[in-house]
């Protein structure tokens, strides 16, 4: 039986600054209560991050208190409510009860109130609309507690209705199931996220590729990626897995807890998505992706599979012409790939030692730096222009199939030989 008290579980709650701006916000008859993941998380035996605190104050009066209490009160979100307190160096989120009194499946428009069972009824999930006091006591008025004890994901009250509220719900279904679920995703919830699908299309990229980024995350995403498969979802919003498939993610993710490798969302993505670049750069631009994972994805959807009979050298020079990004995650995929099948396929298992062979290399591979320039070639003699770029290039390739070991010295004289050639 879930406990009724995280006092003794909560070693977050005891700290001096949030039982003093509880304290705080709880004078002349107002009401202040941590609420959701702080709680949720606790009750999981899961790390606890952010702490957030609901109130009956109102912003300008969180403000104030906040700061005559000596901390600083900052308006995140005045408009919703939210001002984020500083104590003791620590942001604690304080919001005032409200209602949703518009919606339009991308936002809210919010009254501002005093009731407990209606802020925790605007919520989406059960288990995240739990509160405790500042004793730890828990206050559960959606049921969340039997959900808890269970592992189950569910809407509060009426599915549909919470995810004509916001239709990013239907993703945060997914994503809170790959990390808290146990067994099947409940079926009222399920259903309402294949029905709403479409609704997806009105979100914005950048909140769609946030919540698929971190359902990636999750320890093993697999589970909730086979259930949003199976309700057309995650064709919803990455078409480009529907004819690929999502089996190499099970392989993927024994591959990281066996070799210690993190969990990594790009990598995770790359497994369920074809390795074509053009497609990954539409896929890029249409999620809104960082920089840096754009060029990566690209990368590793355009580096050429190397097989695992490769030697290390042959490696060496791929990856050097090409470019090493691409070539970590293709043998990282390819490596999983392999044990997966290995566990039936003695020549699968073949496989994966060549694979693991070449990751281990890569690993502590550096990329060399190429020792001629210019210089070097005015040096000798050979003018500044089109011949001493192409006379550079040539030298390069020496010095790439030699395997990097010839040096400056070597190079130089070899740029000797080729003078007259190269002037001519």
């Amino acid at each position: 039986m879930t406990p009724v008290s995280i006092a003794d579980t909560a070693p977050w709650l005891a700290a001096p600054a949030l039982q003093r701006l509880l304290a705080l916000l709880s004078e002349g008859g107002e009401e202040a209560r941590i609420a959701g993941g702080a709680i949720r998380n606790t009750l999981l035996g899961e790390a606890v991050g952010d702490v957030d605190i609901a109130t009956t104050c109102l912003p300008d009066e969180t403000v104030a208190r906040a700061e005559r209490g000596g901390y600083k009160a900052v308006p995140t979100g005045y408009e919703h409510g939210t001002i984020t307190v500083i104590a003791d160096g620590v942001a604690y989120e304080v919001t005032t009860l409200r209602a949703d009194i518009e919606t339009d499946g991308r936002r809210a428009r919010v009254r501002f109130g005093r009731d407990w069972q209606a802020d925790a009824e605007r919520r989406d999930f059960t288990i995240n609309a739990l509160y405790a006091e500042a004793d730890g006591r828990i206050v559960d008025l959606v049921g969340g507690l039997t959900d808890i004890d269970s592992r189950a994901v569910r809407f509060i009250g009426d599915a549909e209705a919470r995810i004509r509220e916001d239709y990013l719900r239907i993703l945060r279904f997914f994503r809170f199931f790959a990390r808290y679920g146990s067994g099947r995703p409940d079926a009222a919830g399920l259903k309402a996220c294949a029905r709403l699908k479409q609704g997806l299309d009105t979100l914005s990229a950048e909140r769609v590729w946030s919540e698929l980024k971190s359902l990636l995350a999750a320890e093993d995403p697999s589970r909730a990626l086979l259930w949003m498969r199976q309700a057309g979802v995650l064709t919803a919003i990455l078409p480009e897995s529907e004819k690929w498939g999502i089996d190499a993610i099970h392989g993927l993710v024994r591959a990281e807890r066996d070799l210690g490798w993190p969990a990594d969302p790009l990598m995770r993505l790359a497994a369920i998505v074809p390795p074509d670049a053009p497609r990954m750069a539409a896929l890029a631009q249409r999620l809104k992706l960082a920089n840096a994972e754009r060029d990566r994805l690209v990368a590793w959807a355009a580096t050429p599979q190397i097989g695992h009979t490769a030697s290390e050298t042959e490696l060496a020079r791929l990856a050097y012409r090409a470019g090493r990004a691409g070539f970590d995650d293709r043998l990282r995929l390819a490596l999983a790939s392999a044990r997966a099948r290995a566990v039936t396929d003695d020549t699968a298992m073949i496989e994966a030692g060549g694979y693991y062979r070449l990751n281990k290399f890569l690993d502590g591979w550096t990329m060399p730096d190429f020792p001629l320039g210019g210089a070097d070639l005015i040096a000798i003699g050979i003018p500044a222009g089109p011949k001493m770029g192409n006379a550079l290039r040539d030298l390069e390739e020496i010095w790439i199939d030699s395997g990097f070991v010839l040096d400056r010295d070597a190079l130089l004289a070899r740029a000797a030989d080729m003078k007259q050639t190269i002037l001519s």
